[in-house]
């Protein structure tokens, strides 16, 4: 495998991946760095956590011309978090060259300040495609000396119904530019996307042998909608997460869920596009520093989120495709680590499950939660979990994941004997408030 400046970067790139605790390329990052340094589209087909971001911020910022006062390089993303994540690593990256400034432009967010800003001198703008197109609209955002478009999590973004907005966007840049797309699977919209505004792309696939990733366990188990939250508490209670996200469908089952779960004891939060911007960053900083330890959400919010030490990923509400299933599950066994992902699903999911099953062309093995051998497996897989100390292993940032040392706690700290105590209160009042609702049917 190459290093870092045998990939081309400069020596100055380097000592800042080292000064984070990065040494050596992934293999999507040996594969993309040479080709976008030579200026060729690509199209890279790679999993979610396998280091993708870096692979186009890091040329990117290596052929940023500080003296053009124009925008250069324009890295659309799904979601406002996810933009929000890539700003802070191209910001990391670009560590020391004050004269590259870097923006980022969502929804939710002033944007009177955000026109402020592109008055000045921008190099790099990372949005969404709703905001964007709205600066586009005003006049705001120039993009005739755009020279690198990214389009990050492409599958996702056109799933969303991003296709008009990014049409827009790339409409307005000049033809002559590198485009990049990376994608974890390939649709045919983001093919058709390709085939008609890229040229020549060179292409890339980093994946295992599975379609979803060989690194995540994942299981079923079969309920139906009146038991579904008293097993997802048994799930919950077996295999004690360190940290988890819980996906539903729509916002307002999000809301519900995550009431009923902080009235059980848990500690737990919600993250859906109601809330206002201000609070989604609260929440989603909470859950970095492990204060929360399950994180409720709806796909679009948790869209392409990258925490460190996510264990567990539940699926309260069956997705209806592959991609959103593949998209879920993969905020967890990132970067080489092992994750847990449980889904559940009622009699009347059964032809959706056989659809995702298709899709990831693989079963997924079904899970008795009644059983005590199966209370041994969960404890048992909870320990070759590599669960990260909860304060002093909760990385920063994504980019020095690779090179920490994950390490389990003894299992005798105040905060371990504080969750027994929480669970066998949860447990004592899951089992009174069912006999109280079997006695009021």
């Amino acid at each position: 495998m190459k290093n870092f400046l045998q990939l081309g970067l400069s020596q100055r790139t380097v000592q800042v991946l080292k000064a984070n605790g990065i040494s050596q390329p992934t293999p999507v990052q040996e594969k993309a760095i040479p080709v976008i340094l030579s200026g060729k589209d690509v199209i890279a087909q790679a999993q979610t956590g396998t280091g993708k971001t870096l692979a186009f911020i890091l040329p990117i910022i290596e052929k940023i011309i500080p003296e053009q006062a124009k925008p250069q390089a324009l890295i659309i993303a799904p979601t406002r978090e996810l933009s929000l994540q890539i700003t802070t690593e191209v910001k990391q990256m670009a560590a020391g060259l004050d004269d590259i400034n870097i923006l980022a432009v969502y929804g939710g967010q002033d944007v009177e300040r955000q026109i402020k800003k592109l008055q000045g001198k921008v190099h790099i703008v990372i949005g969404t495609p709703g905001r964007l197109t709205d600066h586009l609209n005003r006049g705001t955002l120039k993009l005739s000396d755009l020279s690198h478009l990214v389009l990050d999590e492409a599958d996702q973004m056109l799933h969303i119904g991003f296709l008009d907005e990014v049409e827009t966007i790339i409409s307005r840049t000049p033809a002559v530019r590198q485009t990049l797309l990376f994608s974890a699977t390939m649709s045919g919209q983001v093919q058709t996307l390709a085939r008609r505004y890229m040229k020549k792309p060179d292409h890339i696939q980093i994946r295992g042998t599975n379609v979803t990733l060989d690194e995540v366990k994942q299981y079923v188990v079969e309920t139906t909608d009146r038991t579904k939250q008293d097993k997802l508490c048994q799930c919950i209670d077996l295999y004690r997460p360190f940290l988890a996200i819980i996906f539903c469908r729509t916002k307002r089952r999000a809301s519900k869920l995550n009431d009923a779960l902080k009235s059980l004891g848990y500690e737990s939060d919600e993250l859906h596009g109601d809330l206002s911007q201000a609070k989604r960053e609260q929440v989603m900083e909470r859950f970095r520093q492990a204060k929360i330890q399950l994180l409720v959400a709806t796909d679009v919010a948790a869209r392409g989120l990258d925490v460190e030490g996510v264990t567990h990923v539940f699926n309260y509400d069956l997705p209806h495709d592959a991609e959103s299933y593949i998209h879920r599950i993969g905020r967890t066994g990132r970067a080489g680590e092992t994750g847990i992902a449980i889904t559940f699903a009622a009699p009347k999911d059964s032809v959706y499950l056989k659809q995702i099953e298709k899709g990831i062309k693989g079963k997924i093995n079904k899970k008795s939660l009644d059983m005590a051998t199966d209370r041994q497996q969960g404890k048992e897989e909870k320990n070759q979990q590599m669960v990260p100390d909860r304060k002093a292993n909760v990385s920063k940032t994504r980019t020095s994941r690779r090179n920490q040392s994950h390490t389990l706690s003894n299992g005798g700290s105040s905060d371990d004997r504080r969750r027994r105590r929480q669970s066998r209160n949860r447990q004592q009042a899951r089992h009174s408030g069912g006999s109280k609702r079997r006695g009021r049917r």
